[in-house]
């Protein structure tokens, strides 16, 4: 897959943009503050109809000083197997977005993401690795739906069924089981049965090829860095629904004392170690990031390994985190992964052969440059 052209109006801190995009190594130079990570998430926004950084459209769009409501617009045409896609999208800071692929509307995400794949890695990643748990369970549900976007539905209806029969345990008032908790037992074995499958062959997908990413830029040895899932209900798939009910019954008491649910993926943890010890609390910062990294490269050749296509990457500021070796290394893996767009701060970190965007003011200056 790879993306063409791209246009941009009102985004974030760019008033207007219009870009032609190389089919290979991309970086974007320029300091901090002046737009570059902005410009990687127009692009990203463009084919995944949706920020990597934050969760409302409200910010990405560019408004006056004391302006009400106004939109931001995106347009630019990819490319994939599935055939050549011409997308036009509409954010708007209140109300429904508008988005037309080759001129018809599309109202699911996934109608637009099961022909165009792409993958981000952003200073939030350093949360998968140190953060909370939580972090690690989005962690999980990204590559479920990057991969598949067909079950990207699977984690929100677990968290619909869970909200529904925690509150249930909360507002009831008596004594034995409230009324119709056996209803919501059943939607949650259901939903959770299926987003553990889906988590399980998830991190089966990128916990090799997460291992191998860490060594490349690490120069360690076998088991550098380990990727486990550590589900609430451990079964096999055979076995799973049956197990998950049977973990219910044996915690219903406790439940019903804490009024809450206490089995299921909510409750499930990505275990990543880094040379034998847990990385939360024993990797350095270097190490952190260079696992953080790892694990998206690792998601973009499961992708590439499901779909045929390699996806079109954007890694933001990869290199400050780490040292100078780690940082020769990972510059020379990056060639030969498709399309690769980088945000760097300066020269110094421009890797041998990339074309070159240069960002100031919210503009940019394409140019060709190597090390």
């Amino acid at each position: 897959m790879r993306l063409d052209w791209i246009e941009l109006r009102d985004f974030r801190s760019y008033r207007e943009a219009s870009l032609r995009i190389s089919p290979g190594l991309t970086a974007v130079v320029g300091p901090n503050g002046e737009g570059k990570t902005n410009l990687l998430e127009a692009l990203y926004y463009l084919v995944a109809l949706e920020s990597p950084r934050v969760s409302s459209d409200l910010p990405l769009v560019r408004m006056a000083p004391g302006a009400i409501g106004g939109s931001a617009f995106l347009r630019g045409e990819a490319e994939s197997g599935s055939g050549r896609f011409l997308i036009e999208v509409e954010i708007r800071a209140d109300g429904a977005n508008r988005v037309q692929v080759n001129r018809s509307a599309v109202r699911r995400k996934r109608d637009l993401r099961r022909h165009l794949r792409a993958v981000f890695s952003g200073p939030d990643d350093l949360d998968v690795v140190q953060g909370e748990p939580d972090h690690r369970r989005r962690f999980m549900d990204e590559v479920v739906h990057t991969m598949w976007p067909t079950k990207e539905g699977l984690a929100s209806a677990y968290e619909r069924a869970l909200r529904q029969r925690n509150r249930l345990l909360k507002d009831w008032p008596g004594t034995g089981e409230p009324a119709g908790l056996e209803g919501w037992d059943a939607e949650l074995v259901t939903h959770g049965s299926a987003l553990t499958a889906a988590r399980r062959q998830a991190v089966e997908a990128i916990e090799a090829r997460a291992e191998e990413e860490f060594r490349a830029i690490s120069d360690r040895g076998q088991g550098a860095l380990v990727v486990e899932y550590r589900p609430s209900v451990e079964a096999d798939a055979a076995d799973l629904t049956h197990a998950f009910r049977e973990a219910l019954t044996a915690r219903r008491a406790d439940e019903l004392i804490r009024r809450s649910t206490l089995v299921g993926p909510h409750r499930d943890e990505l275990a990543l170690r880094v040379e034998g010890l847990v990385a939360r609390g024993f990797a350095s910062h270097g190490e952190a990031w260079a696992a953080a990294v790892s694990l998206r490269l690792a998601l973009a050749r499961a992708v590439a390994e499901e779909t045929g296509e390699l996806p079109t990457v954007f890694l933001d500021d990869p290199f400050s985190a780490l040292d100078p070796v780690r940082r020769r290394r990972l510059a020379e893996g990056l060639h030969g992964r498709g399309q690769l767009l980088i945000a760097i701060p300066d020269e110094q970190q421009l890797p041998e052969g990339a074309a070159v965007w240069r960002v100031r003011d919210g503009s940019v200056l394409i140019g060709e440059g190597t090390t």
